[in-house]
């Protein structure tokens, strides 16, 4: 479970960051990228672009592999599959408190429309 909660901590903790979430979203429509081609969109210097890739490394998100002076990331998949796999057991509760609050809504929207369509009884 300690094993489990760390890695799920890891994953939240690298997605908080709008680069790294940039970074990964590149890499979910490529299938590989060098960490040049990864740093040149952003108005960092490169050893940032290492460190966000670092965090990302860490959390088991990317696989970095490198060929002479070139190294290559891609995208990890499964520690994302765990983190919606954890926020899918909550996204019942969330599902059913925003039905409610829908339903509400829409109660009090029909109220609306019927009292302004009442005829006015001061003519």
């Amino acid at each position: 479970m300690v094993n489990y909660s760390l890695r799920l901590d890891r994953t939240f903790a690298a997605l908080t960051d709008p680069t790294r979430r940039a970074i990964l979203a590149r890499l979910e429509r490529e299938d590989a990228a060098t960490v040049s081609a990864l740093a040149e969109p952003f108005a960092i210097k490169l050893p940032a672009v290492m460190k966000h890739l670092d965090v990302l490394d860490e959390a088991g998100l990317i696989s970095r592999t490198k060929a002479g002076r070139t190294v290559t990331v891609r995208l990890r998949p499964e520690p994302m599959r765990e983190a919606m796999e954890w926020l899918q057991r909550y996204e019942r509760f969330w599902s059913a408190s925003l039905d409610r609050l829908k339903m509400l809504a829409e109660a009090q929207e029909r109220s609306a429309r019927r009292a302004e369509a009442k005829p006015d009884g001061d003519a």
